[in-house]
């Protein structure tokens, strides 16, 4: 059976202390096995990534630039390839797949910029014949833990702007879904980058313990649940590291009366079940004013999911496939059970979903549950399944109370036509991300990607401009080259121009 290993010093390394098994979600049949980092392993990828900073470092920024517009070519030349092994062990289908690698192509155009977004500020005659600018400088080692969900498109958040900004990274993907990111950093590798520059090491908590507290990590990245990205940002910044740590969602959109509904009813059916729900940008609560507007909305999206495909990355004409694993589908079942005990009314049960006799994996079809509370467990937990909530409420001020009052601030979005309760709404909600009229507010590379609240750890926001600072450190220099004619006296109080 294939061993799926470890990229170390440029090197594939399958030597293992131990093993597990890696599966088809779709079919729920083993794919191959996984070889489990060891910590000895794990500080050799490490020591690899140190070795290789000072002459990575040095390289011209230019240079950089050119692997990432060759590591560019070389992801779209294998968006087939890449595809399929993120279809084998996550289960997307075909066109969500590549959607995803394309999305993750787009952060490697903007590390292609690397000679502009790393200028510097220049301020001539700051006083008497003294110049002053502020350079931005690589950090030396940085590593990535990323989820399950995104297994390349999130990694591509992170290292290729690490690298291109002249540091050194070590990978570690989900233990549920590597195979693509291993895939990925050797195309890296095949673009030209040298060994050690990127390392990916595959396991589990022992891997994750060793980047948290190996003096030579200086930053971690880091995508996943809130309560280990919590745990995750205290571990780090504990131990003296820089640390972005993206957690958890409840992202809800507002349906206001006046919104086009077959456009809202389109938007909400593509974010709240595509990817099977399991995206941390997916809508899970559709929060509607107005007892006619929501009876019009649940009427319509029962109508349209009655035309979902459910099924295997081996037909692309389905909308979305399995979840990820036999346990989170349980856990996803057991919060629709929940609502139903605690008096939602359920209109479309996705529990038993129509499948071909070749897709036996961890399926479910689209929910929709209807007349939610936010007392209830179903409103309060991140579901991460196709499950979509309906909550009513009478006017736009008590939506953005239900928005800004839950514990996550990922993303929020409006459906309206009315261009002042828009405004009102992005300038006060409670969110990091705002959509007007779009489901998925999912910034471009060039923007960066971070919620609030207990949806993200840290300062400094996923890749883009914000990439750039966490990436890089500030430092300032200030010179003077006197002339032989000046004559200096002693100062003791703070210069000043």
């Amino acid at each position: 059976m294939e061993i799926v290993g470890h990229l170390i010093d440029g090197k594939n390394v399958t030597e293992n202390t131990a093993t597990m098994p890696l599966t088809n979600p779709a079919t729920g049949i083993q794919a191959s096995e996984l070889a489990l980092a060891s910590a000895e392993q794990t500080r050799g990828a490490i020591e690899a990534a140190s070795k290789a900073y000072p002459s990575w470092r040095a390289t011209l920024p230019v240079k950089r630039a050119q692997v990432m517009f060759r590591f560019k070519s070389l992801l779209e030349e294998h968006l087939t390839d890449i595809g399929y092994l993120i279809g084998r062990e996550h289960g997307k289908i075909p066109h969500d797949a590549e959607g995803e690698v394309r999305r993750g192509i787009e952060n490697v155009e903007f590390a292609c910029f690397a000679p502009e977004i790393l200028k510097g500020e220049f301020s001539k005659n700051v006083g008497p014949g003294i110049d002053s600018w502020s350079e931005f400088q690589p950090l030396g080692v940085a590593a990535g833990i990323t989820p399950f969900n995104f297994p390349v498109m999130v990694p591509l958040w992170m290292y290729p702007l690490a690298i291109v900004c002249g540091n050194t990274f070590v990978l570690k993907p989900s233990e549920k879904d590597p195979s693509a990111a291993l895939y990925v950093a050797k195309l890296a590798h095949e673009a030209g980058l040298p060994n050690g520059v990127l390392n990916v090491v595959n396991g589990g908590k022992e891997v994750v313990d060793v980047l948290l507290t190996d003096p030579a990590i200086k930053a971690i990245s880091f995508v996943g649940s809130t309560p280990v990205a919590e745990s995750v940002y205290n571990k780090a910044t504990s131990e003296g590291k820089r640390c972005q740590a993206l957690g958890g969602a409840k992202n809800h959109a507002i349906i206001m009366p006046d919104a086009d509904l077959p456009n809202a009813v389109k938007a909400l059916t593509g974010a709240a079940f595509g990817s099977s729900g399991e995206r941390c940008m997916a809508i899970s609560v559709a929060v509607v004013v107005g007892q006619q507007t929501a009876k019009d909305l649940v009427t319509n999206l029962k109508t349209e999911m009655s035309g979902l495909r459910v099924g295997g990355p081996q037909n692309n004409n389905n909308d979305f496939g399995p979840l990820i694993s036999a346990e989170h589908k349980q856990k996803v079942i057991s919060l629709i059970e929940s609502a139903e005990a605690e008096g939602a009314e359920l209109v479309v049960d996705g529990r038993s979903p129509k499948l071909s006799d070749e897709d036996r994996g961890f399926f479910l079809g689209g929910t929709l549950i209807d007349k939610v509370k936010p007392e209830m467990t179903c409103y309060r937990n991140e579901i991460f399944g196709p499950v979509l909530c309906v909550v009513h409420v009478d006017n736009l001020e008590k939506a953005m109370e239900l928005v800004s009052e839950h514990e996550y601030g990922n993303g929020a979005c409006l459906f309206t036509r009315d261009g002042e309760a828009a405004r009102h709404f992005s300038d006060n909600v409670e969110a990091g991300m705002v959509g007007i009229n779009v489901p998925l507010p999912v910034p471009v590379s060039y923007h960066s990607f971070g919620g609030w609240k207990r949806s993200m750890f840290g300062d400094l926001s996923a890749y883009g401009p914000d990439g750039v600072r966490f990436y890089t450190r500030r430092k300032t220099i200030t010179q003077r080259w006197p002339s032989h004619s000046t004559k200096e006296t002693t100062r003791f109080s703070f210069p000043a121009s």
